[in-house]
């Protein structure tokens, strides 16, 4: 059974994440982190979903039984886990998140000492030990070797510190409306208390969890709430968040969406001016838009491309010496001052950008035009490999022809194939989008 996916373990709470799987992971990550113990503590924090009791309370069962202290700090962002595990002195940090997911769903994912989220090569050891029971039932300790827990209430204040410290010291918010969506999510609390404190006037919503309403209707997910507010309110930019808080989504001030891609070239090219990018490069997935590449090489800025997710973004920064990388859905990542996705420092570098400008966000966060894209999803029965589907790398031959750009991937969570084409000409890549839904549709046999 395959456990991780593309951001740790997920899946409907109560059923594919139940308590028994939650108790068996949490040994078999601790019998994993065990091994290179300094400190035997593990950090634990969670979103304001309902199920994250239960799930709390199964990891620290689990973990307590490999001889593993907890301190369990409740709902914080997820960035605040990666950067407070290494801040506690912490053997590892987990976190309890299903992301921008609905409430019914949730999610465990798994921090180092450092605060990095775990590699593929780590997830599969633990995942080894999930699956050895004698190894499981070997390795519970007893009597004075059993684990203990304590709840910390007032580390927050530290994540704030941090936060704030990524802002320059020269500049201040202070004559800036600012709307800000919480998604009713773990930065209810500090996402308003950053922004008030450096001098913003804010206009905050959907900071009132009730366990059930997290990503509801708003948040990153559903920016055009913001949108509406930023208008009503005539604020000067707007901030939407997603449940933990990991990704930003920015709304100008005539309340449009800045599109992913635009926003991490304008924050690449800030960087770069302001002398602060490493390498004289960034990272984007192979999702962003060619024209994002192009942008930045008029800068002489090299764009890598890694596989979709933020660990594999931040794994590539690493390798490559970079400082700066991000995805079009609002994972950003500056690596001087998070140690993952973090939207509240996103959003204050955003801020700082828009500020040092002189300019309105319209302005200063629409550097260039994207190229046309066009993208599927499609249900599928089987996960068929796709060297083995007979007529694809034919097809894929005629479509770069074209002087097209495609992706195609199977969803590491879903059983679901991913189709992406790009090109110059919006009816070339529209037309060709229709012949590659067909082809798969065809071969991989649709459901719905």
């Amino acid at each position: 059974m395959k456990l991780f996916g593309t951001d740790g373990v997920r899946g409907k709470a109560g059923e594919y994440l139940d308590a028994m799987k939650v108790l068996k992971l949490a040994m078999a990550a601790g019998i994993y982190f065990r091994k290179h113990s300094t400190t035997k503590k593990i950090l634990v924090g969670k979103d304001t979903r309902r199920s994250g009791y239960m799930i709390e309370n199964a990891l620290v069962s689990g973990l307590t039984a490999v001889g593993y202290d907890v301190i369990q700090i409740g709902p914080m962002p997820t960035p605040a886990i990666a950067y407070l595990t290494e801040s506690m002195r912490c053997d590892a940090g987990i976190m309890i998140s299903a992301s921008h997911n609905p409430y019914e769903d949730n999610g465990i994912k798994f921090f180092d000492n450092h605060g990095n989220k775990l590699g593929v090569s780590c997830e599969k050891k633990i995942e080894d030990i999930f699956n050895d029971e004698e190894l499981l039932n070997n390795e519970q300790v007893t009597g004075r070797k059993v684990g203990s827990s304590k709840r910390i209430d007032d580390v927050i204040g530290r994540y704030i510190v941090a936060i704030k410290s990524s802002f320059p010291t020269d500049l201040t918010l202070s004559g800036l409306r600012i709307v800000l969506d919480c998604a009713n999510g773990a930065a209810y609390k500090v996402g308003p208390t950053i922004l008030e404190e450096l001098g913003a006037d804010i206009i905050t919503v959907n900071d009132k969890p009730n366990g059930f309403n997290i990503n509801e209707n708003c948040g990153a997910m559903h920016p055009e709430n913001v949108g509406n507010l930023v208008r009503e309110y005539r604020a000067d930019i707007g901030l939407a968040l997603d449940g933990d808080a990991d990704r930003l989504v920015v709304i100008d001030e005539n309340g449009d969406v800045i599109d992913g891609d635009k926003l991490i070239g304008a924050l690449c090219k800030y960087l770069s001016d302001e002398k602060l990018l490493k390498g004289s490069a960034c990272v984007a997935t192979i999702m962003s838009n060619k024209a994002l590449e192009d942008f930045l090489a008029q800068d002489d800025i090299d764009l890598h491309r890694s596989k979709v997710g933020d660990k594999y973004v931040l794994e590539t920064m690493t390798n490559e010496s970079i400082n700066f990388g991000g995805e079009q859905s609002g994972h950003i990542i500056f690596s001087d001052a998070a140690k993952t996705g973090d939207g509240l420092a996103s959003a204050l570098q955003v801020l700082a950008l828009v500020i040092k400008s002189g300019k309105k966000a319209s302005e200063v966060l629409n550097p260039f035009d994207l190229y046309p894209q066009a993208q599927h999803n499609m249900k599928v029965d089987e996960k068929i490999p796709l060297e083995k589907i007979e007529g694809y790398e034919e097809l894929i031959t005629e479509l770069r022809a074209r002087d097209l750009r495609e992706v195609v991937r199977y969803s590491g969570t879903e059983n679901k194939i991913r189709l992406l084409l790009e090109g110059k000409n919006k009816k070339v890549v529209e037309e060709s989008m229709d012949e590659l839904i067909a082809f798969f549709k065809k071969a991989l046999w649709e459901k719905n």
